[in-house]
């Protein structure tokens, strides 16, 4: 009798931020282990809620949120997103060029799925949110990484992105914020990278999720100001991360640039829309709401916020450990410290985290699910408590003084 196995199409495709390290925390905990999960930027399970204004329109519009909206997205939600974007001087963005997804992941699996053919192409930064490489891949087209620099902030080279241009690149994505560094990229190196998509005639795939998440005066710019009239660029935002409501799966992507010249691209991305039905439409109700209300992510991430302080307190923590360096996150919930190679001899930086999780359950992400370059780099989440992430990090620091010894 004949084995049935996952598609080949599977073959390139990991997602390892929910990938073997998670199921050896869910073993251990049903031999009734409590796990810290650090591993995954959900807010909930730390106590960040929702915004009652969301709560509260969500819950009013239930009785005529029953039946299919739009594949697009209901009205009332394209419009807020276009006159968001509107209102940052992005004015080519109408109602028709948004479209609502689960989340926006899945809006980044619609997008490339529609415009990769087998064999194109896609610039994705390394590291990088691990989604994007694997959907590149599960469209059949072929990631190529640009390397950022640690030693610069974890900005990209722009050069360095030029020199892996071919004949079959397709598109470049640029995540700002970045996940996991949590870099945010000056007006100068946005602006060059709409520069190179010009000159090389690229579509633009911006991942701006933690577009809201800033500290120290950090400023995000949009890349579409810079792309303007003359690139094709597909925005990526929702609401999962600023408005702590991750499990309303309530995201959208917008198009502006030279719409004329996507058409046949577009028709496409509509037909996966409609092939999929709509978006959760309940959640869809959220978005007018959160995107025209008070932001109350500003009272968390300025001095004396709750996000600020337990960044900070990791920030200090790791790079007090001998062997340990990190870069201070500019955005986004995550920290990405450096095990110094001739500290810790590490060959398999998932063995050495899953190593971690038993010994001390706490559970992180290595580097390399992250299409780092080298088992040297971790990722941490900074949502606990100031209480509960000193601890985890106490016990993180245990365990990398046990490693030095061996």
């Amino acid at each position: 009798m004949r084995t049935f196995t996952q598609s080949s199409k599977l073959a390139d495709v990991r997602y390892d931020v929910r990938g073997p390290i998670l199921t050896e925390a869910q073993r251990l905990e049903a031999e009734g282990h409590r796990i810290l999960k650090l591993n995954i930027g959900n807010p909930a399970p730390f106590g960040f809620e929702a915004p009652d204004a969301i709560l509260v329109d969500m819950i009013r519009n239930l009785p005529t949120a029953q039946g299919y909206s739009d594949s697009r997205g209901i009205f009332s939600a394209r419009t807020a997103v276009s006159q968001y974007y509107q209102s940052h001087g992005i004015m080519d963005i109408g109602v028709d060029d948004v479209f609502i997804g689960n989340g926006v992941s899945e809006m980044i699996t619609m997008v490339l799925q529609a415009m990769v053919n087998n064999g194109d192409e896609i610039l994705v930064p390394a590291p990088d949110y691990p989604l994007w490489t694997g959907a590149v891949s599960l469209s059949g087209g072929t990631p190529v990484h640009y390397v950022c620099d640690e030693e610069n902030d974890w900005n990209p080279d722009l050069e360095h992105i030029r020199s892996l241009i071919t004949d079959r690149t397709k598109a470049l994505v640029l995540i700002n914020p970045n996940n996991p560094t949590g870099a945010v990229y000056s007006r100068e190196i946005v602006e060059g990278i709409a520069q190179i998509a010009r000159e090389h005639d690229l579509i633009l795939l911006s991942d701006e999720i933690y577009e809201k998440i800033l500290f120290d005066g950090s400023v995000h710019h949009h890349t579409a100001t810079f792309a303007g009239d003359d690139v094709l660029t597909f925005t990526f935002s929702g609401l999962s991360k600023a408005y702590r409501v991750c499990g309303f799966r309530s995201g959208w992507v917008a198009v502006s640039g030279p719409k004329r010249r996507a058409e046949n691209l577009l028709e496409g991305l509509t037909l996966l829309a409609n092939m999929r039905m709509c978006a959760n439409v309940p959640a869809q109700h959220a978005i007018q709401t959160a995107l025209g209300g008070y932001q109350s992510i500003t009272d968390l991430i300025l001095p004396g916020g709750r996000l600020k302080e337990q960044r900070d307190l990791a920030f200090r923590m790791l790079n007090d450990m001998p062997g340990v360096s990190c870069r201070q996150a500019k955005g986004a919930l995550y920290l990405f410290p450096r095990l110094d190679p001739e500290v810790y001899r590490i060959d398999d930086d998932e063995k050495f985290v899953i190593e971690l999780l038993r010994e001390k359950k706490i559970l992180v992400t290595h580097g390399t699910g992250f299409n780092w370059i080298a088992p040297d780099h971790f990722r941490l989440v900074t949502l606990p408590g100031v209480d509960i992430l000193e601890e985890a990090l106490g016990r993180i620091g245990d365990f990398l003084a046990d490693w030095r010894e061996r």
